[in-house]
């Protein structure tokens, strides 16, 4: 299959090249995101393969069925930027990579925790500039602590694990609750129940129209005065400006993110010589309090060789035999 790939990133070359070898595709690489404007450059292929913010909407699937695409192979988990029931009444299968490393997201969440709480991206810049004075870089103590884990699919279990390795107290919310993470010590609540006895929540679930915004003003409202919130799942999970207003008026202690609900425009992308247009990010940037990473949590040899690998079979499996290993679809989400 000729195969165009979307969102192309050197590591993205790197590591497809490496798993394709041995097949027959034709791997063709854009450095553009799939959007309707920049579809037309699928042209010639039967495929295309798309990353996070890459747009699969109804008028971007007419154009690549048009243009005989037949699969949509996702390099990520996530699927909420595909319209599925166009995909369908298109006749486009789509694919995605349910897992590849929970252990990168999971890790980078603590390291969000971690440097977050004992205020590592402060003291770095400040001995950079000869200062080493201690005041204002007080953390706590993260073992005997609360954690609230919303969402204990593969990444938010093994992040389960390793707060239970801290000495965390641990509450999970997750309409299926996880035998092995109540086997390790963690106690299913509800989610007001969790916001409100958490001192750190971190945010491990998909996005669905369920949860969008799932962590909004009403949630922070009742949520423990001071609590860290962490979230390396999906950026519209979080209310941002909602998140916002609790920053300013000190209901929530603190924030790290490596997700934005409107990242499309500013991550991925080196914007250091251009001026910010987001001013609901810019003002994220103003308090000290909040730590971003750029949707870095899953970049690692690992996760990269494993989303590479998963989106080469399927794309063979449907050469093959018209079904992809990983399927999603409308009908399979029912």
């Amino acid at each position: 299959m000729q195969v165009s790939v979307f969102s192309t990133k050197p590591y993205d070359r790197s590591f497809l090249e490496a798993a394709n070898v041995g097949t027959a595709h034709r791997l063709l690489f854009h450095e553009p995101r799939l959007t309707e404007q920049t579809a037309p450059l699928a042209a010639g292929s039967d495929a295309v393969c798309l990353f996070v913010n890459d747009v699969a909407d109804a008028e971007t699937l007419s154009i690549l069925a048009r243009q005989g695409i037949r699969l949509v192979a996702l390099r990520c988990a996530g699927f909420n930027h595909v319209d599925l029931a166009a995909a369908r009444d298109l006749k486009i299968t789509v694919s995605r990579v349910p897992a590849y490393s929970p252990h990168a997201v999971a890790e980078h969440t603590l390291a969000l925790i971690l440097a977050l709480n004992r205020q590592i991206h402060r003291a770095y810049n400040r001995v950079r500039e000869g200062n080493f004075a201690l005041d204002g870089l007080i953390g706590f103590d993260l073992y005997g602590k609360t954690v609230g884990v919303v969402g204990t699919g593969q990444i938010g279990a093994v992040v389960v694990r390793i707060l239970t390795g801290f000495g965390c107290r641990v509450l999970a919310f997750d309409p299926y609750p996880d035998a092995a993470c109540v086997a390790l010590g963690a106690r299913y609540v509800s989610l007001d129940e969790l916001g409100a006895e958490s001192d750190v929540v971190t945010l491990h679930c998909p996005l669905t129209p369920d949860t969008n915004h799932l962590v909004d003003a009403r949630f922070l409202a009742r949520a423990k005065k001071g609590l860290m919130l962490i979230n390396t799942g999906r950026g519209a999970l979080i209310d941002t400006r909602a998140a916002i207003r609790a920053l300013k008026n000190g209901s929530l202690g603190s924030l790290g993110i490596d997700v934005y609900e409107e990242e499309a425009d500013l991550f991925f992308e080196d914007l250091s010589s251009t001026v910010l247009r987001d001013d609901v990010f810019a003002r994220l940037l103003t308090f000290p309090n909040v730590l971003i990473t750029g949707h870095q949590a899953f970049l690692t040899r690992e996760a990269l060789s494993g989303i590479a690998t998963t989106t080469i079979a399927n794309i063979s499996a449907f050469a093959e035999t018209g079904r992809a290993v990983h399927e999603v679809s409308v009908e399979r989400l029912a």
